[in-house]
């Protein structure tokens, strides 16, 4: 507790993680707001190209802009400690460097699931209203794609939070979080032959898959199998983070 409660000052007392989970939240709830209001002026005009609104058409922004500021914010967390040599400081005052790492973690993903459960319903509510359609969250797969962002959140914290630790210098850490969905796992699916399979077995498009929006790719489990798929994922990349954390210099 002791640990968990260090982390939240440190959390509270600067201003990276308020800027991101503000801006994720004007961003995403704005982005919702954007899809609802295009839906309603297409369908008016007679244009059926959006298809049928969708609790994915609502958490779109969320899926996308709210996931990389969460990325981004939980990476801070940790490159930033090490830029100013706090870290140092830290792994004095608590040698068990894996219960730091792991405070952090436990704590951001928590901040991350709270903030993913706020954005999502604002934007599920918003949606509804600027689009005007009436959506069950009991229908279908309306409640995995809307509390699935919470989810996905706290995995992302952990996620950042490993890649931080591992890489530790935020440019190189930032950078590698945004490109790895955006470009690796999107544009190098057309790569003839191989593309198709970094399409399949890509972490974040199987998240995306769980999320309701997961592309053409012929995925070999369910949306649920998705989620695991990713959790391994993150559970791997956090792993070596704690293994090299306490094998290397701080």
């Amino acid at each position: 507790m002791s640990v968990l409660n260090a982390e939240r000052i440190k959390l509270t007392t600067t201003k990276s993680p308020m800027w991101c989970s503000l801006i994720a939240v004007v961003v995403s709830v704005g982005f919702a707001a954007i899809m609802g209001t295009a839906y309603k002026s297409l369908v008016s005009s007679g244009d059926t190209s959006m298809g049928e609104f969708t609790v994915a058409y609502t958490q779109a922004g969320a899926a996308q802009f709210g996931a990389m500021l969460v990325m981004i914010m939980a990476a801070l967390a940790v490159t930033t400690e090490y830029r100013f040599g706090v870290i140092r400081t830290t792994f004095q005052a608590i040698p068990n460097r894996t219960q730091v790492i792991g405070g952090k973690a436990l704590l951001l993903a928590i901040v991350a699931a709270v903030l993913g459960l706020i954005i999502s319903l604002v934007s599920f509510y918003l949606g509804q209203a600027t689009s005007g359609v009436s959506l069950s969250i009991g229908s279908g797969d309306n409640a995995r794609e809307l509390f699935g962002i919470p989810i996905y959140y706290a995995l992302l914290a952990v996620l950042a939070v490993g890649v931080g630790t591992l890489i530790r210098q935020s440019a190189g850490a930032i950078s590698l979080l945004l490109l790895w969905p955006l470009v690796i796992e999107s544009l190098a699916t057309m790569i003839p032959k191989v593309g198709k399979y970094i399409g399949e077995f890509g972490p974040f498009n199987n998240i995306s898959y769980f999320l309701g929006s997961g592309g053409n790719f012929d995925f070999h489990w369910g949306p649920w199998g998705a989620l695991l798929y990713f959790a391994a994922f993150v559970a791997i990349v956090f792993g070596a983070a704690l293994f090299l954390v306490n094998k290397r210099d701080a």
